[in-house]
């Protein structure tokens, strides 16, 4: 099979809504509305870290509950980009209501961040769900990370235009206020870069990447229909042990990604004195280094394989985690060790963090990325949007479970970095168990590939 992409419009139509989401993560999740939330609107940081920890898990128990379900719903009744659209409306809705919470008004900012945090996972879902009709097993990995790279593009110009426009500026666009004489409403109105940017930039998506005609458009009817094939699919799930192993893994190492893209601004804000401008800049340099690193090892991905594109970026991550929990102890570490003797002057807390930030971003979107492929390349035919359901699934089942130990551990021990040190673990178990992850067997038992290959 040609390794040449064919369908170059529908490829780069369906990378948009990447290019189009990514700013919620970045601007709202990560290095801006989350640091704002700890630092402005929550009474003080630590308890701002455990409140917003709390968000977070309740986003990944909602979405780990409805996802299959609704997957299997998008497979019987061909409902995938109708759920796609509605799912991106809530996020766009739910994250321009943010720019209205103030200062201690913290359920509030919590209950909106929610509603627009599960429309953004959901979104995705079943826009990962196409993947498997705009590829084959020979392109899939860098049509992946093709999507993940745009997206990181993505990103990367909506902070920049957040930074040059609302937050560095002495004058923000619009006439927004600055500082709390203003009502931070330079910072609040990120939210609505976030939202219109969002809305504009899927459009290419719904308009131009095709789905299948429904069975029918009869909901009630396809409603009753799915439970009972969910039920079956559960059952069914036992002839593809590749696709349990791996969404096990990923189970796992996904908690690691979801507790340091929710908690990796927070963290540098609070341990390590990084303004706000700063954490803009960590953003752009994380999404610069994540972008070509999607893009490039969606190659490694074709040519070796998800299962171990993937166990690489996991040790780049769990180097990165470890450099990032001693940052603020390592130049008094070292003094100590040298016994007075004198340390490079580079060698600081900021730069350590930074040198951790640019593994992270160089590792976390391919292996976003080849995680996508690989269940690509395991998942039947007839049950695309339902099987990526439960690659959500185990992307949010127990992803409540890392920002929850972050914060209680934060708290129990007045340290973001005991809380921090957590995510190293995940994504030492996930890399043991990819172990028993057999590739080509997946893409066999998923009919990607045929018997005689």
């Amino acid at each position: 099979m040609s390794r040449k992409i064919e369908n170059k419009g529908e490829v780069f139509a369906w990378s948009m809504y990447d290019f189009a989401n990514q700013p919620f993560t970045n601007l709202v999740v990560t290095f801006i509305y989350g640091t704002f939330f700890t630092t402005v609107i929550a009474s003080n940081e630590i308890v701002g870290t455990q409140q917003w920890s709390h968000a977070i898990s309740i986003t990944a128990i909602i979405v780990a509950l409805s996802s299959p379900l609704m997957g299997a719903l998008a497979d019987r009744g061909g409902y995938r980009k109708m759920f796609m659209l509605g799912f991106t409306w809530l996020t766009v809705i739910a994250t321009t209501a943010l720019y209205f919470v103030m200062p201690g008004e913290v359920l509030r900012a919590l209950f909106w961040f929610v509603i627009a945090n599960v429309g953004f996972e959901m979104g995705s879902v079943f826009c990962n769900a196409y993947l498997p009709d705009i590829s084959h097993s020979k392109n899939i990995g860098r049509i992946s990370g093709y999507g993940w790279s745009l997206g990181y593009v993505g990103g990367l110009i909506a902070l920049a235009l957040a930074m040059v426009f609302l937050v560095q500026t002495d004058t923000p666009i619009f006439g927004f206020g600055k500082g709390e004489a203003g009502g931070y409403e330079n910072i609040r109105a990120t939210n609505l870069l976030v939202a219109v940017w969002f809305a504009v930039f899927s459009i290419p998506t719904f308009l131009f990447v095709k789905d299948r005609k429904p069975e029918t458009k009869a909901l009630l009817k396809n409603v009753k229909h799915t439970v009972k094939d969910f039920r079956t699919t559960i059952k069914e799930l036992k002839e593809y042990p590749q696709i349990v192993r791996f969404l096990l893994a990923r189970l796992v190492y996904n908690d690691g990604l979801v507790t340091i893209f929710a908690f990796g601004g927070i963290y540098a804000a609070g341990s390590l004195d990084f303004t706000l401008d700063e954490i803009i800049i960590l953003g752009i340099v994380l999404n610069i280094t994540a972008g070509l690193g999607a893009f490039l090892m969606g190659y490694l991905d074709d040519k070796v394989g998800g299962r171990k594109t993937i166990k690489v970026t996991l040790i780049g991550l769990m180097i990165a985690v470890v450099l990032a929990v001693y940052a603020p102890q390592l130049r008094p570490w070292l003094q100590y060790v040298l016994g007075g003797s004198s340390v490079p002057d580079w060698i600081t807390g900021k730069n350590i963090f930074w040198l951790a930030a640019v593994i992270i971003g160089i590792f976390s979107g391919p292996n976003q990325a080849a995680s996508r492929s690989l269940m690509g390349r395991f998942t039947p035919e007839a049950k695309k949007n339902e099987f990526f359901g439960f690659f959500a699934f185990s992307g949010k089942v127990t992803a409540f479970a890392g920002p929850f130990l972050l914060g209680v551990l934060t708290v129990a021990f007045e340290s973001q970095r005991v809380g921090v040190a957590v995510t190293f673990f995940f994504f030492l178990i996930g890399f043991l168990l990819l172990h028993k992850v057999d590739e080509e067997k997946g893409m066999k038992q998923g009919g990607y590939i045929s018997e005689s290959n």
